[in-house]
């Protein structure tokens, strides 16, 4: 073999300057300089990132540097029109295009991401969000949804969030795929973080059972963030984007436009999901909020969703296991099951006068809104012992596993394993060997990375005080 066989083909790539299918149609002339500018200056980075995930859409891998290595001569450029904007991409992913035309869901999808980079970037120079305390961040993620045209006043109660891991074994992603064709057969839509594996199956199940009762109009939105979104392609079901700022804001925004939650099998990413909700659940003031939350999979897999029920009763107390319910391998029960629960939903939202689609009387804790930063010292600092009230230790578990999650795939956190070593955590003796059990669990069912990549190397070292 010569030498010049061993370099690998570089994929095919397309140039082409498009125009907004959908979304950014009618602009003033500050918001197409403002656009044009975001693209000339500090997201412009971001901006890149963001839409070469989306132009690769469908491509399962957890690397970002990877994606970046793949199509290193990629560029957008957000171009100023007398009549809005047009984009120019050069070197683009071929796979992106149809006969040099680019497929039109890529394309709204594309301005979806220009849409929310810019809005978020110029409102928080312009200072239009307040950060400092709950009730803002808050309004901060209502007006980021309200801006992506998510929010719809008069539909009744009927988005489900679905959680998952994005690499699962193929029965279970097989079963994702029957919950969500009887969520469809039901009239439910699907909010996913917009990935693979869990992502997507939902949303493809969901699809054919609205198309079996001609439901039209149905929603399958994927919310993401910049650090998840170049690890996590959008899958090709989405056809609403929202990219909030951060996890945290993205967290909050499935709990405020969700009606309910589903989670299936999944890794380290699910669990920081459980026990978010599980934190904001277990607060005093929200004990009387209906929010169904199911956990489901397959027969595979119920010794996973042991596992987990274990882990949590464990650490916050045999109460936790009265705000979800396990169901393994039944989909028409999970459907049926999660249809009483947005029942309730409705109910309590009539009587309350809340709103059906943002979800105001929720209280989420300060802690579980601020942006947590794993660094090293962040990571050792955890208080994970059983001295605090549960909601607040679910919240450092939660802190816990989204350091393990960034040192995993998120482009700052490998970066800092690489230069600083293994994150320590550290906590009480015995929720430390329940931590590890669980976090060796995950290894041994590989769920810490996609199948077919390279071996997991743990990102953490668990430290018993």
């Amino acid at each position: 073999m010569s030498a010049d066989s061993k370099i690998p083909t570089r994929p095919a790539t397309v140039s082409a300057r498009i125009s907004p299918a959908a979304g950014l149609d009618v602009l003033s002339r500050n918001e197409v300089t403002r656009l044009r500018d975001a693209s000339h200056g500090g997201v412009r980075a971001l901006l890149r990132r963001c839409a070469l995930a989306v132009l690769t859409q469908g491509v399962e891998t957890d690397d970002a540097r990877a994606l970046l290595d793949r199509y290193p001569d990629f560029d957008i450029q957000v171009l100023q029109q007398d009549r809005g904007i047009k984009i120019e991409l050069t070197h683009a992913p071929a796979q992106a295009f149809v006969d040099g035309r680019i497929i039109r869901g890529v394309n709204e999808l594309l301005f979806a991401v220009i849409r929310d980079i810019v809005y978020v970037a110029t409102q928080m120079e312009a200072g239009g969000f307040d950060l400092s305390d709950s009730s803002g961040i808050t309004h901060a993620v209502f007006e980021i949804l309200r801006n992506a045209r998510v929010l719809r006043p008069h539909n009744d109660p009927n988005l489900v969030v679905c959680w998952g891991g994005h690499s699962i074994a193929r029965r279970e992603y097989e079963y994702t795929k029957q919950v969500g064709y009887q969520l469809g057969l039901r009239g439910l839509d699907i909010v996913t973080g917009c990935g693979p594996g869990a992502m997507k199956g939902p949303m493809k199940g969901a699809i054919i059972g609205h198309g079996k009762q001609r439901r039209k109009n149905n929603r399958y939105i994927g919310i993401t963030e910049p650090g998840i979104i170049a690890a996590e392609s959008p899958n090709p079901s989405v056809n609403h984007l929202v990219i909030m700022p951060d996890i945290e804001k993205r967290l909050e925004a499935f709990v405020r436009v969700g009606h309910g939650i589903i989670v299936f099998p999944g890794g380290v990413g699910t669990a920081e999901e459980i026990l978010y909700m599980l934190g904001i659940l277990l607060h005093p003031d929200n004990a009387g909020i209906p929010f169904p939350l199911i956990f489901t999979g397959p027969r595979e897999s119920a010794a996973y969703f042991e596992q987990i029920d274990k882990f949590l009763r464990l650490t916050l107390g045999e109460d936790v296991a009265k705000r979800y319910h396990i169901i393994v391998d039944d989909p028409a029960e999970v459907a049926k099951l999660m249809v009483k629960g947005i029942d309730k939903v409705r109910d309590y939202r009539l009587d309350t006068k809340d709103a059906f689609f943002f979800n105001w009387a929720l209280r989420i804790q300060y802690d579980l809104q601020v942006p947590f930063k794993p660094t090293h010292e962040n990571m050792s600092s955890l208080k994970l012992n059983r001295e605090q009230p549960a909601f607040r230790l679910a919240a450092d578990l939660r802190r816990a596993f989204s350091g393990i999650v960034a040192g995993n795939v998120k482009e700052d956190g490998i970066r800092a394993i690489e230069q600083h070593g293994l994150f320590e955590i550290h906590g009480e003796p015995e929720i430390m060997r329940a931590l590890d059990a669980l976090l060796q669990s995950f290894v041994a069912q590989h769920r810490m990375k996609l199948p077919g990549g390279s071996a997991y190397k743990p990102c953490y070292r668990v430290v018993v005080d």
